[in-house]
């Protein structure tokens, strides 16, 4: 009995002491490479803002920080894969508004968008651009709302995949400008993109960073940007609001969240260097370029609110912009 006592007098010492500790997981974290999962395909708009920022958060954390891409299915094949993961802390999701668009449009996920997931913060934003094949014979946003009307359900448009931000950006620009365009899904940017490069689709609605290139060289003709206000990165380019559809604005966001039941300290610390980073005036040079904007919160908890008030809202637009998974 006096064992058995010794024993758990030990054991609750033990526990004491880690609670009286809250920076026990953070003194030891990180001690291996850290998996941050981006579902989409490499050299899209979430991958591009990924590499670079892995690449200074593997300097301020002394440890790897690797990009795992894992396409496909509006992005919940990677946020099914990280909502399963250990919370640990090494294993974190590029999160972005696709997350929540994702989750309107497949009702049957085994994950909850929201609950399933320890926010750390949000780290930019960005609006999506309308481009076009320099083949079809449109120049404004005014003339392919023109030309789609005069062929109803003849032109297509490209997205990253079903319930992707673009497959949105266009539903819902197909329903406010009264037209019907023909959507064609991808398995992620990459495909997407080769082929409004080839012309084997003629319209898309990508995200600006992967674009920029494209646009300046005469690849692909840009007609105007998602957003409510203007890109610094093509500044002479006008919304879609200012473009003739009144009311339009679709800003695209990414952020770092892992799987619920990370340590509170993991978390705040990736918080605190997440933000060290982002404050580096060569970081948010080289994401302008990329043509994002770098974003964050104070707080994780704050990351947390913004994510459920994204989750409402684009249950709403899926809604109200009648996409479907097809």
């Amino acid at each position: 009995m006096l064992l058995n006592l010794r024993c758990v007098h030990a054991v609750l010492i033990t526990v004491a002491g880690m609670s009286l500790n809250p920076l026990l997981h953070a003194q030891n974290y990180p001690n291996r490479p850290i998996r941050l999962v981006v579902p989409f395909s490499a050299g899209g708009a979430a991958d591009v803002p990924g590499r670079m920022l892995t690449q200074k958060l593997s300097d301020a954390l002394a440890q790897q920080v690797i990009v795992d891409n894992r396409p496909g299915a509006g992005s919940t094949i990677g946020a099914e894969f990280v909502a399963k993961a250990p919370p640990d802390g090494y294993t974190l999701l590029m999160i972005s508004n696709t997350h929540f668009v994702g989750a309107a449009l497949h009702k049957k996920l085994v994950y909850d968008a929201v609950n399933d997931y320890a926010p750390v913060t949000q780290v930019t934003s960005a609006p999506n651009v309308i481009v076009v094949h320099p083949s079809l014979p449109v120049k404004t946003v005014r003339d392919l709302i023109a030309l789609a009307k005069a062929k109803p359900g003849k032109i297509d448009y490209a997205s990253s995949g079903n319930g992707s931000t673009q497959h949105l950006t266009g539903a819902l620009f197909c329903k406010m400008a009264g037209i019907d365009m023909t959507h064609i899904p991808y398995r992620g940017s990459g495909p997407a993109t080769a082929d409004l490069l080839a012309g084997q689709v003629t319209v898309g609605f990508p995200g600006i960073a992967g674009m920029i290139g494209h646009i300046k060289a005469g690849k692909l003709r840009a007609l105007a940007v998602t957003s409510s206000r203007r890109s610094p990165e093509l500044p002479d380019l006008p919304t879609v609001a200012q473009a003739g559809v009144k009311g339009y604005d679709v800003t695209a966001w990414f952020g770092v969240a892992g799987p619920k039941g990370m340590p509170r300290d993991v978390v705040l610390k990736l918080h605190a260097e997440l933000l060290r980073v982002l404050k580096n005036p060569e970081l948010q040079k080289l994401l302008l370029t990329a043509g994002q904007e770098v974003a964050w919160q104070e707080t994780p908890g704050q990351f947390g609110e913004m994510l459920k008030v994204e989750a409402a809202k684009w249950a709403r637009m899926v809604k109200e912009s009648g996409a479907q998974v097809n």
